[in-house]
């Protein structure tokens, strides 16, 4: 979410704020404190470092330098949890540009955001077999 939101791109944003609020038993204040800003968000060191590296590779790969590595490692992050991190983040780049290029039409109520959330974090992206 961290990455979609400081792409904004609204649609990646707001369907995974709430699928991250819906992880969290529906904490959307606490998502809410990590948008605004992961470094005062009452979040770990971990996660705190994770998003930073996140960050960084939204801005561009060659920003993200092996103290950063090295700080995460330190802060309880495994080589496959910075590994994930960078994949994804850039990943998102990649997701929040083709959805915003093709001028996707895209929900503007919470609510349908919610309900997105909500099955995002219980049965994943894709839907189970009937």
């Amino acid at each position: 979410m961290s990455v979609s939101s400081a792409n904004d791109c609204h649609f990646c944003r707001d369907s995974h704020r709430a699928a991250a609020a819906h992880h969290l038993e529906g904490d959307y204040a606490l998502v809410d404190a990590v948008r605004r800003d992961p470094r005062t968000a009452p979040i770990s060191h971990k996660l705190r470092s994770l998003l930073s590296i996140a960050e960084k590779v939204r801005q561009g790969g060659k920003q993200v330098t092996s103290e950063d590595v090295a700080r995460a490692r330190a802060d309880g992050a495994t080589d496959l949890e910075i590994h994930d991190t960078v994949l994804i983040a850039a990943a998102f780049c990649m997701y929040n540009r083709y959805v915003d290029g093709l001028a996707t039409w895209t929900p503007t109520g919470h609510d349908a955001y919610d309900l997105m959330g909500q099955r995002m974090a219980k049965q994943g992206y894709v839907p189970p077999n009937p």
